[in-house]
């Protein structure tokens, strides 16, 4: 006997089949890596000095993002979750637009955390906070233009 279909206009049954899914396994994909990343000795120097968290980290990615365990595990979990939301139209689209918003809130916190050690647990630096921003930018863009149908205009009748 046939199920009958539950996906929702525009949604896809099939993994990554829409631009919309393709571009959250990408982002995800990119996590996934910057997440691995942070925990190789050479582009991380000095991995000996990565804390678990903490200001007091010295490990920094490609020499530049200032990382600690639990900077790397949130990458992880954004790659994570990219890759298992690619399976939806509509969860894709959400990761986009919400993972940027959390992004915009890190670069936030970024502000105030840069230079003062009580509160800075992820690390971040200034390096970390122009990533944060144009991650922010960059996702919410991507989650509401990406495989957007074009409004035709109305006709006299206020028809499309």
């Amino acid at each position: 006997m046939d199920t009958p279909n539950t996906t929702r206009p525009g949604e896809s049954q099939t993994y990554a089949a829409t631009a919309i899914q393709k571009v959250a396994l990408v982002v995800g994909i990119v996590f996934l890596l910057v997440g691995i990343a942070g925990f190789i000795p050479g582009l991380t120097h000095s991995t000996e000095h990565l804390a678990g968290a903490g200001a007091h980290s010295e490990a920094q990615l490609l020499g530049v993002f200032q990382v600690s365990v639990l900077h790397n595990l949130v990458h992880l979990a954004f790659g994570v979750a990219g890759v298992i939301v690619a399976a939806r139209a509509t969860a894709s689209r959400m990761y986009l637009i919400w993972g940027g918003a959390i992004y915009f809130v890190v670069w936030l916190y970024g502000l105030f955390a840069v230079g003062n050690d009580q509160i800075n647990i992820l690390p971040v630096n200034d390096a970390d906070n122009w990533l944060h921003l144009g991650l922010a930018l960059g996702m919410v863009l991507l989650g509401i233009f990406v495989n957007r149908a074009p409004r035709l205009p109305r006709t006299a009748d206020g028809r499309r």
